[in-house]
């Protein structure tokens, strides 16, 4: 059975104020993770991260609700995903667990750089099927990895450290 959360945590060189704007507004969210970002980032905003999917040609647009602000700490947000083939419209992003998967960033400065965890969770409460469950989590898995690679190389560059 497929685990309720993926989990990965990276070593930035940049220091955490620097990786807390990389992950919270839009302008720098863009540059790492979706292809078109809107957000609200305070509790409560509304967002929509668009992916483009080069393979299929048709974007993914994913509704989010942003759950928890605390500079330059902590930054959450529940994403509405639905199995293939469409997403729930943006009033389906609800903040409550089984109509939408959370996202927490965590950071913890160290010695001038961040250490930055990312936790995705609640995907076994969505009533999935185990098929579609396994396909979200082995895509996630592998897209944290990618987006993340690209997060630490982008923050690095911004703060003056160029890429690693």
């Amino acid at each position: 059975m497929a685990a309720d959360r993926i989990e990965r945590e990276v070593l930035i060189e940049a220091p955490v104020e620097v990786v807390w704007r990389v992950v919270t507004e839009p302008e720098h969210i863009a540059r790492w993770f979706a292809d078109v970002v809107e957000v609200d980032p305070r509790p409560g905003g509304l967002g929509v991260l668009t992916f483009e999917n080069q393979a299929t040609n048709r974007p993914a647009v994913v509704p989010i609700v942003v759950q928890v602000v605390e500079p330059p700490r902590r930054f959450a947000f529940r994403w509405g995903f639905a199995p293939p083939p469409a997403p729930p419209p943006l009033a389906e992003a609800a903040t409550e667990p089984g109509r939408s998967v959370l996202v927490e960033f965590t950071l913890t400065a160290q010695d001038g750089r961040t250490r930055l965890r990312v936790v995705e969770s609640g995907m076994l409460a969505m009533g999935w099927s185990d098929a579609a469950l396994a396909e979200y989590e082995e895509s996630h898995r592998k897209g944290w990895d990618t987006h993340l690679e690209r997060l630490v190389d982008y923050a690095a560059r911004l703060a003056g450290v160029g890429a690693r």
